[in-house]
């Protein structure tokens, strides 16, 4: 029998490589809620701060649908975190959705996704260090 093929984490993407993205997070505005029904304030503030997140810059890109996916993400997670009314299937539901947005180190591998090196922070570091090791005579 031959073996499998090896995982190539390349593949499918046409030889671009992983999605790089911003260790910034996403510089844009949040979308409007698209959902129906009264928005809390908590609601808000969780939506706000998942648009900010470098996977946003992504989600940005995948048309309005991905927007209601978010925000549904946010409503189960706001359930699931519930101290007092948390439901299995909220926690369950959460999971998977993280898993689908990126928001796990192992679904951004799946999803080829990278957090770009942040290179204004790295050339700082690289300074700080050079000037550190030299000496006044």
């Amino acid at each position: 029998m031959p073996n499998p093929p090896k995982f190539d984490p390349h593949r499918g993407t046409r030889g671009r490589g992983p999605l790089k993205l911003p260790p910034e997070g996403y510089q844009g505005k949040a979308p409007v809620w698209p959902l129906h029904g009264p928005l809390s304030q908590t609601e808000l503030l969780t939506w706000r701060d998942m648009w900010s997140t470098p996977q946003a810059a992504a989600w940005a890109t995948m048309g309005p649908g991905c927007a209601r996916v978010v925000a549904r993400y946010v409503r189960v997670l706001l359930r699931a975190e519930h101290p007092h009314a948390v439901l299995p299937t909220d926690m369950a539901e959460a999971r998977q959705l993280e898993d689908k947005l990126g928001l796990t180190p192992k679904a951004m591998r799946l999803l080829l996704w990278e957090i770009a090196p942040n290179e204004v922070e790295e050339q700082r570091q690289a300074t700080s260090g050079a000037r550190g090791r030299i000496k006044a005579v």
